[in-house]
This record gives C-alpha cells, sequence and structure tokens, in this order.
C-alpha cells in the first residue's frame, strides 16, 4: 500500500505543474493568517504536513519566520519546492516521508496541514495521525488543519477521501486538543471549480 501511495504521488509532481493541481495557491491566505494568529516567536518550529511545493513555505519565510520543516512523501514535490526556494531553503528542513509513519527529535511548535489529512480514509490512521501530532508536537502546540467539508469533494487527485465537519474533527482531536477557531471556506481550484473546506485551529490540552 505505502509503494503504490508513494508512486501515486511521484507520478502527480513529476507529470503535472504546480498549476495544474487542485490545491495550487500563489497566497495560501487562509493558511498564513492562521499561523499568525498562533502568535508564536519568529524561530517557534513550524511543519507544513504534505506540503508538496505549496508556497506556504515561502510566504512564511517572507514573514520573518526562521525555522521550517516542510514534509512529503513525494521527493519530486520537495525538490521542486527546493528548487523554487533557491537559497532560502536553507531555513527550511525538508522531510521525505508520509505523515504516518514520520518520527521526530523535533518537537513542533505548530503543525499545520491543508489538504493532506483527509486522505486517510480508515478509522486506525486517523487515530495513528493524531497520536503523531501529539508526540511530535511541544506542550501547548498549534494544530491547524484544512480537510475537505461534508460540502466538498468526495475525491482529490484521484483518490478517495473523508469529508469533516466540526463535529467530526471535534470527534478525533476534541479529547486532546482545545478548539481554538473553525470556519468553511470555498477554495477556487486552476480549473475554475469550487471546493468547500473546513479549517480548525487546535491548542493542545
Amino acid at each position: 500500500m505505502e509503494n503504490t501511495k508513494n508512486q501515486h504521488w511521484e507520478t502527480v509532481f513529476t507529470t503535472k505543474a504546480e498549476n495544474e493541481v487542485s490545491w495550487y495557491q500563489k497566497q495560501p491566505q487562509t493558511s498564513i493568517q492562521l499561523v499568525q494568529a498562533c502568535k508564536v516567536a519568529k524561530d517557534a518550529k513550524i511543519i507544513d504536513i504534505g506540503g508538496g511545493d505549496s508556497y506556504l513555505i515561502d510566504n512564511l519565510l517572507e514573514l520573518g519566520y526562521t525555522n521550517l520543516f516542510l514534509l512529503d512523501i513525494s521527493e519530486a514535490a520537495i525538490e521542486r519546492a527546493k528548487k523554487r526556494l533557491g537559497d532560502k531553503a536553507q531555513n527550511v528542513t525538508f522531510i521525505v516521508s508520509d505523515s504516518l509513519h514520520f518520527q521526530s527529535d523535533e518537537k513542533f511548535d505548530v503543525w499545520h496541514d491543508r489538504a493532506s489529512f483527509h486522505f486517510f480514509t480508515e478509522v486506525n490512521e486517523i487515530e495513528q495521525y493524531k497520536n503523531n501530532v501529539i508526540v511530535n508536537t511541544t506542550q501547548n502546540a498549534h494544530l491547524i488543519i484544512g480537510t475537505f467539508s461534508e460540502d466538498g469533494p468526495l475525491k482529490c487527485s484521484g483518490l478517495l477521501i473523508t469529508q469533516y465537519s466540526v463535529e467530526k474533527m471535534e470527534a478525533v482531536f476534541g479529547e486532546d486538543f482545545e478548539l481554538e477557531n473553525c470556519f468553511t471556506e470555498d477554495h477556487q481550484t486552476p480549473f475554475d471549480t469550487i471546493q468547500n473546506f473546513i479549517f480548525c485551529h487546535y491548542i493542545k490540552k
């Protein structure tokens, strides 16, 4: 299973241009604002999970954040981000891994995940993901998750996903994380379609 997942994403990132994928955003404004709302120090450890070649890292670097981590299952995606960032990449630690089997000696202050969490469709995977967040974050860490809402698509990049409501998010994270903020938002894809997302900002209890 793991290898087919890897192959799927390597194919996506080696055959499609950055603006040919539905999650493309030149200015990921919502994610930027949610990270800023965490009010963490500029050298806080911030990890972008399944960030691919997303522009969040570029924008955070421009805002002066200096301790950034980018995790993606696809090496091609990571290479693309490195190339684009050029010299600025020295403030970023790149990690090729899937988010379930990722183990780190670092503890992160902000865990950000837009459009990666919803690919987990099995109860045990979702539970493992949550436990991974708990293990790999600091005491009062911030958890920001953007995922397809119940008004969003049922598939992404040809794969089935799990849709979420506030209640469903709370059922997963509510016991270990305090909900700060939650809202839905329409994302316009490069193909002029609309995807409805739910964004939740949690603080670790």
